[in-house]
C-alpha cells in the first residue's frame, strides 16, 4: 500500500474515534459500521465502505475485491482507470445496499450523505469526499454477458471449483460497479453509453483471464490424477 494511503487510514480511524461519545454509541447500537480499503498500487482513493452489522461477511467481499482481486486483474484491464483514479476524490464512500428499491447496482451521489464524511475535515485532507452506493444482492444476480457467464459457467461444471468461480465472478461484478461508480464520480458529464463499456470491458476482460487461467489449472490437477492411475 502506498504510505500516504496508511497514514490516510490511520487518521479516517482516529478521527472516528475522536468523535463525542454520544455519537458513537448511536452510530454502534444502528447497527453502522466501517471497512478501509483501496487498490494497492493507486496512490487514491481510499474507499470507505459503509455497511450494516449484519452484511459483514459482503463488506469483507467488496474489500477483497478492492484490495486482492483488482491486482490480479490484468495490466491493460487496469489501466483504463489510470486517469479515473488518478482524478479521484481521496476519500470515496461506499454506502452497502442489499437491494435498491429502483434496480440499479448502484449510484454516484451528488452530495455526501454519509454523516461522519458528509463535510471536509483534516483528517482527509480537507478535500471533499465522494461518494456512492452499490447493492449487492442485485449484483450477485446480474447477468452482466449473459452468453458469456453462461458459457464460462459450464466449464467448471459442478463442486468446489464451480463455487469458487461464481465467488469471483461475483467480486469481479463488484469491482466493475465500483470502478463504474467511481467514474461517474470523477467525471459526472461522461455520457453513460462511454462509462459503461469501459467498465464491462473490464468485467470481460478480467473474467476471461481468470477462467483461462482456472481452466488450465484445472487441467492439469486432472492431468496430474490421472497419470497416478496409469
Amino acid at each position: 500500500m502506498c504510505p500516504e494511503k496508511s497514514n490516510l487510514k490511520t487518521a479516517i480511524w482516529n478521527y472516528l474515534e475522536s468523535r463525542p461519545r454520544i455519537v458513537r454509541w448511536r452510530e454502534w447500537l444502528s447497527g453502522r459500521r466501517y471497512r478501509l480499503a483501496s487498490v494497492p498500487d493507486r496512490s487514491r482513493p481510499l474507499y470507505v465502505i459503509a455497511y450494516r452489522v449484519r452484511d459483514k461477511g459482503r463488506a469483507a467481499e467488496v474489500g477483497r475485491a478492492l484490495e486482492l482481486d483488482w491486482v490480479e486483474v490484468p495490466a491493460q484491464c487496469r489501466e483504463y482507470y489510470d486517469e479515473i483514479l488518478f482524478r479521484a476524490p481521496q476519500l470515496v464512500v461506499i454506502q452497502l445496499h442489499r437491494t435498491n428499491v429502483c434496480g440499479c447496482l448502484g449510484h454516484r451521489h451528488a452530495a455526501v450523505s454519509e454523516a461522519p464524511f458528509a463535510m471536509p475535515h483534516d483528517a482527509f485532507g480537507g478535500e471533499q469526499a465522494g461518494e456512492m452506493d452499490i447493492a449487492c444482492e442485485q449484483i450477485l444476480t446480474w447477468q452482466a454477458l449473459p452468453l458469456s457467464d453462461t458459457a464460462l459457467d459450464a466449464k467448471f461444471l459442478q463442486g468446489s471449483r464451480l463455487e469458487e468461480f461464481h465467488a469471483k465472478q461475483f467480486r469481479l461484478r463488484v469491482l466493475s460497479i465500483i470502478l463504474h461508480e467511481t467514474n461517474h464520480v470523477v467525471f459526472p458529464n461522461e455520457p453513460e453509453t462511454s462509462i459503461r463499456e469501459r467498465s464491462l470491458n473490464f468485467y470481460r476482460e478480467a473474467l476471461a483471464d481468470y477462467t483461462e487461467k482456472a481452466v488450465a489449472t484445472l487441467s492439469f490437477t486432472l492431468d496430474r490424477s490421472f497419470s497416478r492411475l496409469e
